[in-house]
């Protein structure tokens, strides 16, 4: 990778938002990155719209300021399209990640992509089939990974299971490794 990749990601509170932010910039803190991550609230609440942003780069990162011109968006909770605008900023060779069970050309017609890449996946239907709960972050992240590259899905998982391996139950965790291949496997791109 050269130069800098910034990362913008739109969710609800509950959703992981800011936990997959943090987990994809530690992640390829390991491969020898430079990172920023960090939160923009709204209202605290559950279920309000939140941003994080993560910024990689092979060189120091300077800047502390808040992403306007995201390379990559990823987009947890679809009902937000249309009610924030997911593209602002986003140049025109940029990619779209959204949690849809819709098809990726569906979705580049609903926002007016034009040449942006769109990628979609399921990630809500994963996570209920894998962890038994409505939380999109880690499968977000292996659809990431896929779509963009930034990432390798190994340290990915070996990340995840660094992080969470004691916070969670064993089958918790390998529902969330699970998650985060079926993702990488399920994601579709225009």
């Amino acid at each position: 990778m050269a130069g800098m990749v910034e990362v913008r990601w739109h969710g609800r509170g509950g959703q992981g938002a800011k936990t997959a932010a943090y987990l994809l910039a530690e992640a390829v803190m390991g491969e020898g990155q430079n990172i920023q991550a960090f939160p923009e609230y709204g209202p605290e609440r559950m279920g309000a719209p939140i941003r994080a942003f993560v910024r990689i780069s092979d060189t120091p990162i300077r800047m502390h300021c808040p992403v306007t011109s995201p390379g990559v968006v990823v987009v947890l909770d679809p009902t937000l399209i249309g009610k924030v605008d997911v593209l602002e900023g986003v140049p025109e060779d940029g990619t779209i990640i959204i949690n849809s069970d819709q098809s990726p050309q569906e979705l580049a017609k609903l926002l007016g992509a034009g040449n942006r890449k769109v990628w979609t996946v399921a990630a809500t239907q994963i996570a209920m089939d894998t962890i038994r709960r409505p939380i999109p972050n880690t499968v977000m992240l292996g659809a990431l990974a896929r779509a963009t590259g930034l990432l390798d899905l190994e340290r990915l998982k070996s990340k995840v299971t660094h992080k969470f391996g004691t916070k969670l139950k064993a089958e918790v965790l390998q529902g969330n490794l699970t998650a985060i291949d079926r993702a990488y496997q399920e994601v579709q791109s225009t």
